[in-house]
Formats: structure tokens, C-alpha cells, sequence
């Protein structure tokens, strides 16, 4: 209850007012409490008061009931109390809380000027009185006590709150970056996943429109090509929903990423083109088993999507792939295919070579494409440690 009534919740929180209610009561019945203590203890009750006590009592539950400024207006409320502190002993207990509020609120120099101001009263009360039954310095010395206890905890109160106002903050904005952690995340293994499933995807239905695209044309053909191309796209249909399954059962599952083609594949995926009907002409002038096997699968999608590519806009044209560089330089990789002009003949959403950039800049490489003389040049260099 000390902590909750010392830190207050949240602006918004749910139970900020509750707590205020309960605060501001225990801050009157203190006051009151206090100002009763003091009256037969004080010079009220003698008979060379300067005021009679029950005046002194009406004064006092005044400036307590004023306390519900407290929160308003706390340095007017002080402000407004501290001359009844030369008349009034009743009074002092409201003046107190009202110096406690302004030591939460208000900066150092600010309460000590008004604490020194509630010192000073007690001079002005002591004069007032025809035979003081005790001396000054007696009066100075308890109201310095109490004034100096009031202030002190009320300047502990700032701190403690201005503490646990910044940890607050920190926790807010640790949670925050926390989420923005996770959600960064989250969108990188997306955009990893849609980069994989695309290139993946992309070449295997691709393969199949093209083949599609034969039965299409050729209405004349035999029924063994037929059956032949009805095989291929079956094969292929079939890859690709495999493939899928197993990025999906990742997903899902959390089972661990299968293994990525590298390299040493690419014989086998020229192989397929080559079977689909594309020509593809290859030179490697790099041992396989050379490059990390991250550049690899990196040289192995790049190639991919440039066979894809050249399948979408230059069917029936010559592919050339060439793979050259050397160990603490740059492993270069072009794919080239010459231009036949037209629409494409399986359309595409324009992704892939966007995908491509961006798989080639987290590799620490760069990427050109372009037409040369009626010939498509997409080339890469991508670093090769020593």
C-alpha cells in the first residue's frame, strides 16, 4: 500500500484514480490527525493565547479541507496556508501535507524557500502570545524538525518516482524493441521462404507451361510425344508439390531446412533444361568443389533464375552459362541468352530479378543485367574468401 500510494499508476491506468481517492484521504486524515496532536500540545489551549482555541480549530479544519487543491494547484495551496501558520497550530498539519505535495512536484531551491517561509512562522506565533510557556527556540526547533521530515520525504518521493517512472520507460521501450525484433525476424524468414519457394517454384512451372505450350502448338504430334511431354509435366507437377510440402512441413513442423542445392548441382539442373528442349551451353572454370557452400547455392539460384528468365523471353534461343574467378577474388557467374523479340511466352509478375538482388546483396556481391547487340547479359560477381 506505501509503494502504490508513493508511485502512482499510469495516466490511464485503471486504478490511477482509486489510488488518488485513497491518497488524498490519507493525506487529510494526516493533516487533521497532526493539527489535533499539536493543539493541547501546543500554546492554543493556554490562557495567553492569541487567538482562542476554538477559533484556532476553525482556521485549522479550513486549511485542511483546502487540501483538495492539493493536486491542482500544490505551490498556490502552500502559498495560501502559510500565514496561518503564525496564528494557528491546527493549521499546521494541513500547512505540512501542503509542503510535502510541493516537495513532489517542485524542484529543491523552490520547497526550501517555502520551508524557511513555515520556519519563520513560528517566530510570528511565538510573538503573538502574551506568556509563551515555552521559549522560542523551542518552537523553532520542533517546527524545523517536522518541516524538514515533510520536505525531505517529499523530495525522496520525487526521486523515487522519477526512478520508477524511467525503469518504466526502459521496460516500455525494451518490449517495443523486442517486438520489432521479433517482427523483423518474422519478415526475414518470410521474405528467405518467398525468395526459396519462388525460385524453386518459378523453375518448375515454368518447365511445365513450356511443355504445356508444346502440346498446345503441336496439335500434330505423335502419340508417343504427346505422352512423353504428359510425362514431363506430370514429373514436374509433381517436383514442385513435393518441394512444396517440405517448405511448408518446415514451417509448420519446425522440422529442421532440407538440404539446398549447391554447386555441384548445377549439372543436373542444366540436365532438366536440356530435356525440356532449351539448349544450354556450359563452362566452369572453377573446381566445385571450391566455393563455401553458401556462394555455391547462391551461384546455384543465380543460374536458375537466369535459365528461367531466358525460357520466359527467349524460347527456343541459345543459353550460355559461364562460371569463371579464382579463391580471394570475385566468383563471376553470366548467363546470356540472345534476344528473339515478342511477348513472353510465359508471363511472369517481374519478381525474379528483384529476388535475385537481394539475395545477391546478402552475399556481399553485385548484379548487372541488360541487352548488348540483341543479347541478355545477367552477370554477377560475388566475393570468394582466400
Amino acid at each position: 500500500m506505501l509503494f502504490a500510494l508513493l508511485v502512482p499508476e499510469p495516466a490511464d491506468s485503471p486504478r490511477s484514480a482509486r489510488r488518488n481517492t485513497v491518497a488524498d484521504a490519507v493525506a487529510v486524515g494526516l493533516a487533521a490527525g497532526y493539527g489535533a496532536l499539536m493543539l493541547p500540545l501546543g500554546d492554543a489551549t493556554h490562557p495567553g493565547a492569541a487567538i482562542p482555541w476554538q477559533v484556532d480549530v476553525a482556521i485549522g479544519v479550513g486549511c485542511v479541507a483546502a487540501l483538495v487543491l492539493r493536486r491542482r494547484r500544490p505551490l498556490g495551496l502552500a502559498l495560501a496556508l502559510l500565514p496561518f501558520g503564525a496564528v494557528s497550530v491546527m493549521a499546521t498539519g494541513a500547512i505540512v501535507v501542503a509542503l510535502f505535495t510541493v516537495a513532489v512536484r517542485f524542484r529543491p531551491a523552490v520547497v526550501l524557500w517555502l520551508a524557511v517561509a513555515n520556519v519563520a512562522t513560528s517566530a510570528g506565533y511565538f510573538a503573538l502570545q502574551d506568556d509563551p510557556p515555552f521559549p522560542l527556540w523551542v518552537d523553532l526547533l520542533v517546527r524545523s524538525v517536522v518541516t524538514a521530515a515533510a520536505v525531505g520525504w517529499g523530495l525522496f518521493v520525487q526521486a523515487y518516482r522519477r526512478l520508477t517512472g524511467s525503469l518504466r520507460d526502459h521496460a516500455a521501450r525494451l518490449e517495443a524493441e523486442q517486438h520489432l525484433r521479433v517482427e523483423q525476424a518474422r519478415l526475414t524468414e518470410r521474405a528467405r521462404i518467398a525468395r526459396e519457394m519462388h525460385d524453386v517454384l518459378a523453375h518448375r512451372l515454368s518447365l511445365i507451361s513450356l511443355h504445356a505450350g508444346a502440346l498446345e502448338v503441336r496439335t500434330d504430334a505423335s502419340p508417343a510425344e504427346t505422352a512423353i511431354a504428359a510425362g514431363a509435366i506430370r514429373t514436374g507437377a509433381h517436383e514442385a508439390l513435393q518441394e512444396l510440402r517440405t517448405v511448408f512441413g518446415a514451417l509448420r513442423q519446425g522440422r529442421p531446412e532440407p538440404p539446398q542445392p549447391g554447386l555441384g548441382d548445377l549439372p543436373e539442373l542444366l540436365g532438366t533444361a536440356r530435356a525440356a528442349g532449351m539448349t544450354v551451353d556450359y563452362t566452369c572454370r572453377v573446381p566445385v568443389d571450391g566455393p563455401a557452400v553458401m556462394l555455391g547455392r547462391t551461384v546455384y539460384r543465380f543460374v536458375q533464375e537466369g535459365l528461367t528468365n531466358a525460357r520466359k523471353h527467349a524460347p527456343g534461343a541459345e543459353v550460355r552459362v559461364l562460371l569463371d574467378g579464382a579463391a580471394g577474388g570475385d566468383l563471376r557467374v553470366t548467363v546470356t541468352n540472345r534476344c528473339t523479340g515478342g511477348r513472353p511466352a510465359i508471363p511472369g509478375a517481374g519478381l525474379g530479378l528483384v529476388g535475385l538482388r537481394e539475395r545477391i546483396a546478402l552475399a556481399g556481391g553485385r548484379i548487372e543485367h541488360g541487352v548488348e547487340d540483341g543479347v541478355f547479359r545477367l552477370r554477377a560477381w560475388l566475393p570468394w574468401p582466400a
